[in-house]
């Protein structure tokens, strides 16, 4: 897709910027790893079936020096040997956030456990605003429809 479906939303919502601005700043505190910022996100797009967040992630982790076999394992990372412990726990939690379950709770106690044991309070925090920025980025790629692989600020052709 060449064109996106409406313009910068920033015309019609200037607080827009501030919000995506105070959202990455909270996200990216040093608390967890960049590189693990950025899988979570990754994992994200994909499992809404979004290209344009999908697109900006790989970008991001090639950007930071992220290996290609590390990139392109994150859709089967449950048995890809490119993951750490902490990794794994950060993708299960955004799966399971982002996952339907019809059985019970998205985030089990044991799931919340397993994160805990390589996060502490803060960076659990910061994980979870993390999935949470791609919760409220989510809507704007799938109805608006960014140009994948656009610098920001360029990503919208209206």
């Amino acid at each position: 897709m060449s064109e996106s479906r409406l313009p910068d939303p920033a015309r019609f919502i200037p607080e827009v910027g501030e919000i995506a601005g105070a959202m990455a700043k909270a996200v990216m505190n040093g608390t967890i790893p960049q590189t693990t910022v950025h899988l979570v996100q990754l994992r994200a797009g994909q499992l809404v079936g979004n290209t344009y967040h999908t697109v900006r992630q790989t970008g991001e982790l090639r950007a930071a020096g992220e290996a290609e076999e590390r990139i392109t394992a994150v859709a089967s990372w449950r048995d890809a040997p490119h993951f750490t412990d902490a990794e794994r726990a950060a993708l299960e939690l955004v799966e399971a956030v982002l996952t339907p379950n019809p059985y019970g709770e998205r985030v089990p106690d044991e799931l919340f456990a397993r994160a805990a044991v390589h996060y502490d309070e803060k960076a659990l925090w910061t994980l979870t605003m993390a999935i949470a920025q791609m919760c409220f980025f989510i809507p704007v790629a799938l109805i608006a429809k960014p140009v994948p692989g656009k610098p920001l600020g360029q990503n919208y052709t209206r």
